[in-house]
């Protein structure tokens, strides 16, 4: 089985992002000893992109006094390496080449989003793909928009480098903005960087949670 799952495209994607994420924990295991209050501002940007999304953690990470080059860098592979572990499990899963029990509820709201939203991107293919993934939206980015390039037929590396692309380009747009963000807030009041940074995990979360209302009203379960 092993053989088999690592000799697809998909399980050799699979691969590199675990080698990734295990070079990500040891530079952050290296570091906590080493730069404690630098590893953390990282840590902290990293797990909140995991958890609330891209504006998150690189407004806080520019709050904190990091620039484009720490910023930029660290959220583009920390949504790589979501891109090259979750695209894969799903691809991998939906061929029966691995079974994922207790992530099956995870996967099937990924391939709901990816079947309700794709319309737009199976007309206008790769096109439609990078604009998919670069606009903030509900159930838009990466992830979702790599699952979707599977569905559409995309092969595997044509579908990861206009997601990525799409990605970075995003990451970079972000950067610009809320750069520009939090040197206007820089000049109101020391503390109001983080102001604005609790101001967008608050508008982000009630988009979040809006998102996920409106998708289970549409599967009828609410009530």
């Amino acid at each position: 089985m092993p053989e088999t799952l690592f000799s697809s495209t998909e399980g050799r994607m699979l691969g590199l992002g675990l080698a990734l994420t295990g070079l990500m924990l040891l530079a952050f295991g290296i570091g906590w000893y080493l730069f404690p209050d630098s590893v953390f501002t990282y840590a902290v940007v990293t797990g909140l992109n995991l958890i609330i999304g891209r504006a998150a953690g690189m407004s806080f990470g520019y709050a904190s006094g990091l620039g484009h080059a720490q910023v930029i860098p660290l959220n583009m592979l920390v949504e790589t390496i979501q891109v090259l572990v979750v695209y894969p499990l799903f691809a991998l899963s939906w061929r029966h080449l691995i079974t994922l029990r207790r992530l099956q509820p995870f996967v099937a709201r990924l391939h709901h989003a990816a079947e309700s939203r794709g319309g737009a991107v199976r007309k206008y293919g790769i096109v439609g793909l990078f604009v998919f993934v670069f606009v903030p939206f509900w159930m838009t980015g990466p992830v979702v928009g790599a699952i979707i390039g599977f569905l559409i037929g995309l092969r595997p590396w044509v579908n990861l480098a206009v997601v990525l692309g799409s990605t970075y380009f995003a990451i970079g747009a972000w950067g610009l903005l809320l750069n520009e963000l939090n040197a206007w807030a820089s000049t109101v009041n020391q503390f109001a960087p983080y102001v604005l940074f609790v101001a967008i995990v608050v508008i982000v979360a009630t988009l979040n949670w809006l998102g996920r209302h409106r998708e289970r009203s549409s599967n009828g379960e609410d009530g």
